[in-house]
């Protein structure tokens, strides 16, 4: 849930193909990347590419990452089967010989069995061989729930993973699967070495010392790694194709802040590319304009801009019972409080005055911004999606909490007291100050709480996302191709916990079987128009419920890339570094 991705106006015909039915345009996944043709001639001619993230990464897994810093800088050694391109169909360019499909056998006409053939003779940048082996214990670790995974939702309905032989892997779904991509494509599937973590299966997750420093069958492997700040990489001399990658060696340097990090990009040109850059819009904008040594790359995808709400009760007094999703929360289980505090949040000024109102961000309402034919109409009409301070106030009346002497309303001995925690980033820190103005104005006291990036995106600390013992807390995440696994990140089975080391996905600890069984619905529903409508239903119940208030449909990529840098071809649906095996100068 951390670290995927999806594009607006992603069309019916091509996710209808995706999922395997023939659409109108004929649409088939693809050969190559549309960066293909920027490959390198000469291994290892390029000397250093830098790379700037201002959130460090923290560990080298995917499957333990609670960040797209840890997922991007893991996919730089790591490979999945396939990867999602642009049009959301998986590309070959990955562990995959083809790509299965109806077509040539590939999936089986129930949609239950899919048949990957494997590239021969591909070797772990150890010198070992790869074989479907490492796929088939990939699953292993990553579906054994006691190992935690941050992933562990791509598990979801999948009945097993076999290897048939060294180039053969089957994976099985336990009902017919419309999104059969589900397992073995894109950055939530990334491939281990069963050697190098056989060890690290289960409870053993959580102290592998393999996440330090993985093998892979990348471009690159692992030469230093200081967490929380830089990964050095050298070129992987056992990488499959003898003219990549082109540069010799790569500097992922992590922390500083988003703004200095377009300085580097665009002003002085130490960075080749500038990650994420959530900069106030009119810093930004005359910054890109202006430079000559950089351009400024953006796609729009699903990723939102959003506020979650705890629905356990974070307080300290608890101790060991902290945050556990048996608790409840002392005012948020109220729905009217969580309705009030969705009708105070104006979404449209935090777009206009720091997202550019389009430029790297524009407002919605809607959790699932793509793709576009799930895109729900009707929430537009919702009453907790319209700012109205008025409103907010009159239903915090009508729900009998009452505004003391400080202003701040109160039912017997709770006050409608909020902590509010989000990453240090300007940008954030200024809608911070934009909600806590407006709540107050009906009725909360509102504390602001500012984390280090590489501590918040981390399970291990108190002040992190996952613990989320805070009463609600803001960043951006989104979804795949197809949004069932993003919608199973608020399912019951998916509630983070201390049993489950913090990592599952649903932070909120919201529980309820009226969505659950919306999902279950949508992981099965091959007519198209019906899972767009399951998509809608989900995505208004979490509205209408108030479990989030979505702020900004953001740019899935934001970043400042060197004019001199080619084959940089962002895909909404995969990771920023996707493809960087193509990348040249």
């Amino acid at each position: 849930m951390h670290y995927r991705r999806a594009i607006a106006g992603f069309g019916v015909a091509m996710l209808v193909a995706a999922c395997g039915q023939p659409g109108p345009s004929g649409a088939s996944p693809s050969a190559g990347g549309a960066s293909a043709t920027t490959a390198a001639t000469t291994r290892g001619q390029g000397g250093d590419l830098k790379i700037l993230y201002w959130q460090a990464p923290t560990i080298l897994n995917a499957h333990q990452a609670t960040g797209t810093k840890d997922a991007d800088a893991t996919r730089l050694v790591m490979e999945p089967m396939a990867s999602f391109g642009k049009d959301g169909l998986p590309v070959a360019n990955g562990l995959a010989a083809e790509i299965p499909t109806p077509a040539n056998n590939g999936v089986t006409k129930d949609f239950k069995t899919v048949t990957w053939k494997l590239r021969s003779g591909v070797k772990w940048s150890d010198g070992t061989p790869f074989t479907a082996k490492d796929v088939a214990f990939t699953y292993k670790y990553q579906c054994t729930k006691e190992t935690a995974a941050s992933t562990f939702d791509r598990c979801d309905n999948v009945k097993s993973v076999e290897a048939k032989d060294d180039t053969t892997v089957v994976v099985t779904y336990t009902e017919s699967q419309p999104f059969y991509y589900q397992w073995g494509v894109g950055g939530g599937s990334l491939i281990l070495q069963e050697k190098q973590y056989t060890s690290c299966v289960g409870a053993a997750a959580k102290n592998c010392t393999a996440d330090q420093k993985p093998i892979g069958t990348g471009p690159y492997k692992v030469d230093t790694f200081k967490p929380g700040d830089t990964v050095t990489y050298v070129m992987n001399e056992n990488y499959r194709d003898a003219k990549k990658p082109y540069f010799k060696s790569v500097t992922f340097k992590g922390g500083g802040d988003a703004q200095a990090s377009a300085r580097a990009s665009f002003q002085t040109g130490e960075a080749d590319y500038a990650w994420n850059l959530q900069v106030d819009a009119t810093v930004l904008r005359p910054m890109a304009q202006q430079s000559t040594l950089a351009n400024l790359v953006t796609v729009y995808g699903s990723s939102v801009e959003r506020i979650l709400v705890n629905f356990s009760d974070p307080s300290p007094s608890l101790g060991d019972r902290r945050g556990e999703p048996d608790t409840k929360h002392p005012f948020f289980s109220d729905k009217a409080v969580r309705r009030a505090l969705a009708m105070a949040s104006d979404r449209g000024t935090v777009a206009t005055r720091f997202y550019g109102d389009g430029l790297t961000g524009k407002p919605t309402c809607n959790i699932l911004t793509a793709p576009e034919p799930m895109n729900s109409k009707a929430s537009a009409s919702f009453d907790v999606c319209k700012f109205d301070v008025a409103a907010a106030n009159k239903e915090l009346d009508s729900a009998g909490w009452v505004k003391g002497s400080d202003g701040v309303r109160a039912k017997g001995p709770i006050k409608l007291e909020i902590t509010y925690s989000t990453t240090v980033n300007a940008v954030r820190q200024n809608v911070q100050n934009v909600m806590k103005q407006n709540w107050e104005q009906v009725g909360f006291k509102v504390t602001l709480k500012s984390v280090d990036a590489g501590v918040f995106f981390t399970n291990t600390s108190p002040d992190g996302a996952n613990h989320f013992w805070t009463d609600v807390e803001m960043f951006t995440n989104s979804g795949d191709p197809d949004p069932t696994s993003y919608f199973n990140g608020w399912t019951c089975a998916q509630v983070t916990a201390k049993a489950n080391n913090w990592n599952f996905g649903n932070y909120h600890r919201y529980c309820n079987k009226d969505f659950d069984a919306i999902v279950a619905s949508l992981r099965t529903e091959t007519d198209q128009n019906k899972r767009n409508d399951l998509a809608t239903k989900a995505n208004d119940l979490l509205l209408t419920d108030v479990v989030v208030i979505p702020l900004v449909n953001r740019t899935f990529a934001t970043s400042g890339v060197s004019k001199s840098l080619k084959g940089v071809d962002p895909t909404p649906w995969d990771s920023e570094m996707w493809n960087i095996a193509d990348w040249t100068k």
